[in-house]
């Protein structure tokens, strides 16, 4: 598990790059959040902003009231291309790293996927999209170079894989994201959740997905990077639109249930382990059409059948007291050794309570199954809950 990181408000995981000697890269976007007032932090090797202005707390609740704008352009985005020219061809190659149906997948809809290790482990989580002749991957920043490499190993001779370095993505989140993406784009309000579509915004071509990793409605752009800083700032003179950084960023996330690489799940982790189950589709488990054929498919198809030792689950904390990444977990009050750990946590703002996510043995995760996390010497008393913390509010077709 990753260690834990001690601070006052909420869960800080930037905290873990902050003493690392390397030269910061810097997204498209780094000088405009500048300008903008942001607080810039290393993070996963990029220069990025954790707050504005505003703080944490104010631009969670806003991200929930009306829309945030979000730099998440240290995040990869590549392109699998079938040397054979048939689309088909390059879902039939990301199958053999990823245990989810990409053949099934639709133009125009993209889905949640996972590279998996021989062992079963993650290797990390990403999105896939059909972009007709080709699929759009996006992958979390801390893993790009290895995710890259790892599709040009197991994957070049199938298809021409290639890493996007010359564009941004900017994820605009929230009830009112609509109207204002759609004051430039009016056929965006049209797009439902998982939809991905080719629309002109201020004039240039951009990849819009009706997504994102808050619990909200909205949408992730990939737009052009040097047309990057003029798209976000027609959508900040909407006066609904704040930015947003990276301490909000995973408050929203936690609060929706939603897990962080590294820290929820990560190698050491199956699918099963880390409750991602409906990540997988009937077609690639035991009796579909194309089961396994995946990177630790035995185990991780024998989990999904019998079920694993541990899982995730979200934590109900009594008091006010939010309890941290690392804090470990007991059966009782007193006495007996760690059954488990919290994997992320900190202070909920809009369900206005402490909130957490952590691993624990599958016999100790049913709704309300008491347990003890020990702070400080003390043992206080939580309680399994139900994910996610709040509603999701995702436009669905």
């Amino acid at each position: 598990m990753p260690e834990q990181v001690r601070q006052r408000s909420v869960f800080q995981p930037w905290r873990l790059f902050m003493t690392l000697p390397f030269q910061l890269r810097q997204t498209p976007l780094t000088a405009f959040n500048v300008s903008r007032g942001g607080r810039m932090v290393p993070f996963a090797g990029y220069e990025m902003p954790v707050q504005f202005a505003d703080g944490v707390l104010k631009e969670h609740l806003h991200c929930r009231a009306a829309a945030g704008l979000f730099d998440v352009s240290h995040m990869g985005q590549v392109i699998l291309r079938p040397r054979t020219g048939r689309s088909e061809d390059a879902a039939l190659a990301l199958e053999r790293l990823v245990p989810v149906d990409v053949l099934g997948l639709k133009p125009g809809r993209q889905r949640y996927g996972l590279f998996t290790a021989d062992d079963g482990g993650i290797l990390d989580d990403l999105m896939i999209a059909n972009r007709g002749d080709h699929l759009f991957l996006v992958v979390n920043a801390a893993c790009k170079a290895q995710d890259v490499a790892h599709l040009r190993a197991h994957l070049g001779k199938d298809c021409e894989i290639e890493e996007l370095t010359d564009r941004a993505l900017i994820a605009l989140q929230g009830p009112d994201a609509e109207a204002a993406l759609a004051a430039l784009a009016p056929e965006v309000a049209e797009m439902h959740f998982m939809e991905v579509a080719d629309i002109n915004l201020l004039g240039t071509p951009c990849i819009v997905a009706r997504a994102g990793y808050t619990g909200e409605d909205g949408y992730e752009i990939s737009v052009p990077a040097d047309r990057a800083a003029a798209l976000a700032e027609a959508l900040l003179s909407d006066s609904r639109v704040r930015p947003v950084g990276l301490g909000a960023r995973d408050s929203l996330r936690l609060e929706s249930g939603l897990c962080l690489y590294g820290h929820d799940i990560d190698a050491t982790t199956t699918p099963a382990q880390g409750a991602l189950e409906w990540a997988i589709q009937k077609v690639r488990r035991r009796g579909g059409a194309r089961a396994g054929g995946f990177p630790g498919a035995e185990i991780i198809l024998e989990e999904l059948a019998t079920g694993a030792s541990r899982c995730r689950v979200g934590l109900r904390i009594e008091g006010r007291a939010p309890i941290r990444e690392g804090t470990e977990l007991f059966a009782a009050e007193v006495g007996g050794e760690p059954v488990g750990q919290v994997t992320s946590g900190g202070f909920g703002p809009s369900v206005n309570a402490p909130v957490a996510l952590a691993h624990v043995p599958t016999e100790l995760s049913g709704t309300d199954t008491p347990l003890f996390a020990e702070v400080r010497g003390k043992r206080l008393r939580v309680f399994v809950s139900p994910l996610p913390f709040i509603k999701q509010r995702y436009k669905r077709s």
